[in-house]
This record gives structure tokens, C-alpha cells and sequence, in this order.
């Protein structure tokens, strides 16, 4: 490894933006070496490249940032780590298992790490949870309720497809990716799965799961892009004795925000044990796979509401459906378009 640590983002548009902040916050610690992306970055003093084969070949980089579109992820986390490169691979990961195993195994080939970016597992919330007296945990429920206008679904030709989009697999793929780490939760498992949809999309904008392993807590998940009401996305852990609440985005715990959320990129630098190691998410991408085969979403009518449509009263059944461990419509009547 060079003195300076070196690092090349390979998709640096978009929410690269934001992970090139975070390499700027490191100072002189690191050093930015050249960026992959195929849109014109106009004035850009760093070198840009459209092929990030020639990138790893003409830089070599002691890490590589990779924040592209989620199908693209594999191939190039291939030609990294066979480079010499440890990785910080944007969520979700891979789309499937074989492509999981696919990285594993040359991750084990050539000693590289991957980091995958699933920031909230560095929430301080975690381990304090833990040191709770809860009780073995019989269940867990995840409610989010946020608001994306029609143009969300237009950011990025992949935006709103099957197969690598969707409410549950994308914007809140942390909620679900903090349950299954709090509950431990690994297959075999039995999934219920209710998809909806208020947009021309293929994927859903509002969901609810159940998911009920053979070992472990129940998780239930109730969440919506289609709401005028906001939920952060809040965590409800019950145990045998007790239950404890967390809201992930903001790392509060029973109430009250905690300090210290651990950055993921410090982490892999530092060479001390990954927070989000590969291994830790393959959960995650079983059954991400699992909700990305499953029939195409139920179409829902809403009311107009900025730049797009919003379902009312979403919100409360999405609360509802969390605290009675339900799905959406064991809880409550969803205007089904006819």
C-alpha cells in the first residue's frame, strides 16, 4: 500500500457526490486519485474515466469507492479486488446469492476486503441495544413512511426497475438490513410479502412483510415512498422481558440520540475488523432476491400531492401494521385501483 493511501470513486455522480464529501473530510489521510463515470464531468481537475478497467490498470488504487447502479456492481468489484483494491461497495451489494457467492470467492482468492455500505450497521444504537435486557427477542417490526416525488423514479434509467429497484430493496434497505442484524436472522425463513405500487413502475413504492425464521424473532416491515406524513423509520425490538425502541436514520435509542456512529470508509481503511463485511449481508441479499422474483406489484390509486400521488392514511396503517406484527392489508382497506 502507497504512504498515502490512494482511492479511485468509480461512480461519482449522484450519491457519489456524497462519498467523495466523505473522502474530502479525510484530509491529507487519503488521497483521491481519479474518479469512474459515464456522464460529462465538466471541469473536473481529477481524471475521469469512462472504463473502469483502464482506471484500476493505469492507478492502481489501494481502495476503490464503487457507488454505480446495483447490477453493475459484481463485474466491477471483480476487476477491483483482482487489482489489488479493497472495496466499499454501495447497497445493496449484489442482486443474488450466485453473484454473492461469486464476490466471496474472489475476496477469498486474492485477500481483498469489501465494505458494503450499509452505513446504520456503524450506529452506536447496536451495540447499546444489545446490552439491553430485553429478553430473548420474539420480534421486531420496521415502520417508514417518507415522501418521493414522480421524478425519483426517473433520476437514472434503472430507476423503478425490476430487478434492481423498489422501496424495500433500495431507500429502505437499511430498515430492513438493521432488523435482520439485530435479530440475527438468517434463512430458512417463510416470507410474506404485499407489494404496491402508485406510479408507472415496475417495483413497489409501498410494502409490508413478515418474515418468519426458524430460528430467531419474527420481523415485520411496513413502509411507503408514498406518504405526506413523515416517519423516520423506527425499530420496535421486543423481547421475553422488555421492548426497546430505535429510530436508524437518526441513531436514537429508547428516545434518545446516541453519539459516536463509526464511518464505514474510516473503518476499512483502518484495517480493523469490517463493521459490514460481505458475509454479514448475505441475509440481506437472500431476501432481497426473494422480494425482487416475487409477482409484479398490486396497483393502488392516491390523491395528488406535489410532483406525484400520495396514499392517504398511509402512515397510520403503516404504523399499525408494525405494532400488530401485520401485514398492510390484515390492518386496513389500501385503494386498489380498479
Amino acid at each position: 500500500m502507497s504512504a498515502t493511501p490512494t482511492i479511485a470513486l468509480i461512480g461519482a455522480s449522484g450519491h457519489g457526490r456524497r462519498h467523495r464529501q466523505n473522502i474530502a473530510e479525510l484530509g491529507d489521510r487519503v488521497r483521491l486519485v481519479a474518479l469512474g463515470e459515464v456522464q460529462p464531468m465538466i471541469g473536473e481537475a481529477l481524471p475521469v474515466y469512462t472504463d473502469h478497467r483502464l482506471l484500476l490498470a493505469e492507478h492502481k488504487p489501494d481502495f476503490v469507492i464503487i457507488c454505480t447502479p446495483p447490477h453493475t456492481h459484481l463485474p466491477i468489484a471483480l476487476d477491483a479486488v483482482h487489482a489489488g483494491a479493497d472495496l466499499l461497495l454501495e447497497k445493496p451489494p449484489v442482486l443474488d446469492l450466485d453473484a454473492h457467492e461469486q464476490l466471496s470467492a474472489a475476496l477469498a482468492a486474492t485477500g481483498r476486503r469489501c465494505q458494503v455500505g450499509f452505513q446504520a450497521l456503524g450506529s452506536p444504537t447496536l451495540p447499546a441495544l444489545a446490552a439491553l435486557d430485553l429478553g430473548p427477542l420474539t420480534h421486531i417490526a420496521v415502520a417508514g413512511a417518507w415522501w418521493r416525488p414522480a421524478t425519483y423514479w426517473t433520476r437514472s434509467p434503472w430507476s423503478g426497475r425490476r430487478a434492481v429497484d423498489g422501496a424495500l430493496v433500495n431507500p429502505f434497505a437499511h430498515a430492513l438490513m438493521q432488523a435482520l442484524a439485530i435479530g440475527g436472522v438468517t434463512p430458512p425463513w417463510t416470507l410474506e410479502l404485499e407489494r404496491f405500487r402508485t406510479r408507472d413502475i415496475e417495483v413497489e413504492d409501498t410494502a409490508a412483510l413478515r418474515l418468519t425464521p426458524s430460528h430467531g424473532p419474527v420481523i415485520t416491515v411496513a413502509v411507503t415512498l408514498a406518504s405526506t406524513e413523515f416517519i423516520a423509520g423506527d425499530i420496535t425490538v421486543t423481547g421475553t422481558r422488555s421492548t426497546a425502541e430505535v429510530v436508524y436514520p437518526q441513531d436514537r435509542l429508547n428516545g434518545v440520540e446516541l453519539p459516536g456512529r463509526i464511518s464505514l470508509l474510516e473503518n476499512l481503511l483502518s484495517g480493523d475488523p469490517l463493521i459490514a463485511p460481505l458475509a454479514r449481508t448475505a441475509p440481506f441479499t437472500a431476501l432481497a432476491a426473494e422480494i425482487m422474483a416475487a409477482p409484479d406489484p398490486v396497483p393502488l390509486t392516491g390523491v395528488a400531492h406535489e410532483d406525484g400521488v400520495a396514499i392517504p392514511g398511509i402512515a397510520d396503517l403503516v404504523r399499525t401494521a408494525a405494532r400488530e406484527h401485520a401485514l398492510l392489508s390484515e390492518v386496513g382497506d389500501l385503494p386498489c385501483a380498479s
